[in-house]
C-alpha cells in the first residue's frame, strides 16, 4: 500500500471507530446548537481557554472548576459580564461529570492533573479538550487513548499548530518530495524564562483547597514555587519546557518529518526507536527541577529528530525563536509559529508560505474540537497523536534522568531491558487517587 493511500485508509478507520458519536443537543429556542461545558483549571492557560470559548456563540460554559476560590470568584464574574449568566461553580471536577447536561470538559490544569479527569470524562459521556502535553507519563496517554476510543469520545489536545494555515502548507510543499531525500529535523526553543529562586514553606493562600491541587502527586509541604505558575518546573506535577513549550516544536518537527517521507514514497514510523539527552541546570540557581539546557535526539529508521531548548536566552536559530526545521539533499524547509519558508541546497530562497496568527491557530483548534463533537470526526490534534507527541517528551525527560540511551520498544510501551527508566512510564499515585481501569 502506498503512503497516501495507507493514510486515507487509517483515516477512514479512526472515523468509523467514532462514528456513533451522538450530535450536539439543540438550544432552548430549537434554533441553533449548543455545546455545554465544564472548564476545570482556568488560570494561565487555562484561562486563555476560557476567553477563547466565551468567544465562540455556539458554547454554554455551564460549569466552573478550581481548587482555588478566588480564581474560582473571578472566573465566575467573567463568564457572567461575558454571557449575562453565572455558571455553577465548583471545587471537586466530579461534580460536573455526574451532570448529563455537559457535553464536553475542557481542562487547564498542571501536567499531573490531565489524565485522571480525561478518562473518568470520557467514562461519563463527555468529550474532552485537554492541554498540552496530553499526560504526565506515558503510561496515562495510553489509557487515555483506550478511552476515548472505548467511549467514542473525542479528545482533543492543545497543540494548535495542527489547525494553523501556515503549518498544512508547509505539510504539502513537503509531501511534494522538493527536498530530496530527508533524513534529519531539528526543533528548538528558546524562549527566555527566569529563575524562581528559593521560597520558603508556608501555608497555603485562604481559600486554596491544596490537599485536591496535589491530587495523585506526593504529599509535601506548600510552598509558593511549586503552586501557581511555576508547579511545571517540578517533577511531581510538570514536564519541565519540554512538555510544556517543547512539545509544539517536536509535533510539528515530527509531522514535517513524517511529510518529506512521504515525498519520498516511504512512511516515517509512529514511534521513535530510541532517545537519548544531555543537559542540566547550568545558569538558573534556584528550587527547579527540569534542566533550563537540554539536547535531546530520538532516532528512526533512516532519520534522527534533534531537540535543543535554552530557556535563559531568546536567540533564534534560522531566524525563528523557536520553531522546526526538516534538511534534505535538495534543501531545507524552516517552520516558525507564524510562517514557513523553503531553501535549496545554497541557502537561496525558494518558497514561503502564507503567515498565520498564533490567535488564529486557536480559535481553529476550538472550533475544529467543537465541529467534532458534532460530526464524529477525529480532531485535528486526536488523543493518538497527542500521545505519541507527549509521550516523546517523557522519553526525552526519562533519557535525561537515567543518563544513556533509551531503545523503545512501542508493542509493549517500554524500554527495552532498562527497569530504572521504565520505572517513569508511570507514577506512585496517592490515595485515593489512581488511574481509573479502562
Amino acid at each position: 500500500m502506498n503512503p497516501l493511500n495507507r493514510r486515507a485508509f487509517l483515516k477512514q478507520s479512526a472515523l468509523a471507530t467514532l462514528s456513533a458519536l451522538p450530535a450536539l443537543r439543540l438550544g432552548a429556542a430549537g434554533a441553533a446548537e449548543k455545546a455545554t461545558l465544564g472548564v476545570i483549571g482556568f488560570r494561565g492557560r487555562g484561562g486563555a481557554l476560557l476567553r477563547g470559548f466565551l468567544d465562540i456563540p455556539e458554547v454554554e460554559v455551564a460549569y466552573l472548576c478550581d481548587v482555588d476560590g478566588g480564581v474560582l470568584a473571578r472566573g465566575v464574574e467573567q463568564v457572567e459580564k461575558a454571557r449575562g449568566r453565572r455558571p455553577q461553580a465548583v471545587e471537586d471536577f466530579r461534580r460536573i461529570l455526574d451532570d448529563k447536561a455537559v457535553d464536553a470538559i475542557v481542562l487547564g490544569t498542571p501536567d499531573h492533573w490531565h489524565a485522571i479527569p480525561a478518562i473518568l470524562a470520557c467514562q461519563a459521556g463527555k468529550h474532552v479538550y485537554v492541554e498540552k502535553p496530553a499526560s504526565h507519563n506515558i503510561r496515562e496517554g495510553q489509557l487515555m487513548l483506550q478511552a476515548a476510543r472505548k467511549h467514542k469520545r473525542a479528545v482533543q489536545v492543545g497543540c494548535q499548530s495542527r489547525s494553523g494555515r501556515h503549518f498544512a502548507e508547509a505539510m504539502e510543499y513537503l509531501r511534494t518530495g522538493a527536498l530530496g531525500k530527508v533524513t534529519f529535523a531539528r526543533a528548538w526553543e528558546s524562549t527566555k524564562q527566569g529563575p524562581i529562586g528559593y521560597p520558603k514553606d508556608c501555608d497555603p493562600p485562604p481559600g486554596v483547597n491544596y490537599d485536591l491541587w496535589l491530587g495523585p502527586a506526593p504529599l509535601r509541604p506548600f510552598n509558593p514555587a511549586r503552586f501557581h505558575g511555576s508547579w511545571r518546573w517540578f517533577f511531581d506535577y510538570g514536564t519541565g519546557d519540554l512538555g510544556n513549550d517543547g512539545v509544539h516544536r517536536i509535533d510539528f518537527a515530527r509531522r514535517a518529518l513524517a511529510a518529506a517521507f512521504e515525498g519520498q514514497g516511504m512512511r516515517l514510523p509512529d514511534w521513535p526507536q530510541a532517545v537519548s539527552a544531555s543537559g542540566g541546570k547550568y545558569v538558573f540557581d534556584d528550587a527547579q527541577e527540569w534542566p533550563d539546557t537540554l539536547l535531546v535526539a530520538w532516532d528512526y529508521p533512516g532519520a534522527t529528530l534533534v531537540y535543543e531548548m535554552r530557556v535563559w536566552n531568546n536567540y533564534p536559530m534560522e531566524g525563528e525563536p523557536e520553531g522546526a526545521a526538516v534538511y534534505g539533499t535538495n534543501g531545507y524547509v524552516v517552520i516558525g509559529n507564524r510562517r514557513w519558508r523553503a531553501f535549496g541546497p545554497g541557502g537561496e530562497p525558494l518558497e514561503k508560505g502564507t503567515s498565520s496568527a498564533n490567535d488564529e491557530h486557536d480559535a481553529a483548534h476550538k472550533r475544529n474540537f467543537l465541529e467534532c463533537i458534532k460530526t464524529g470526526q477525529l480532531p485535528d490534534f486526536d488523543i493518538a497523536e497527542g500521545h505519541i507527541s507527549s509521550s516523546m517528551c517523557h522519553m526525552g525527560n526519562t533519557a535525561w534522568r537515567v543518563g544513556r540511551k533509551l531503545r523503545f520498544d512501542p508493542a509493549s510501551h517500554a524500554y527495552a531491558g532498562d527497569p530504572e527508566a521504565n520505572r517513569f512510564l508511570t507514577r506512585d499515585y496517592r490515595k485515593p487517587w489512581a488511574l481509573p481501569e479502562v
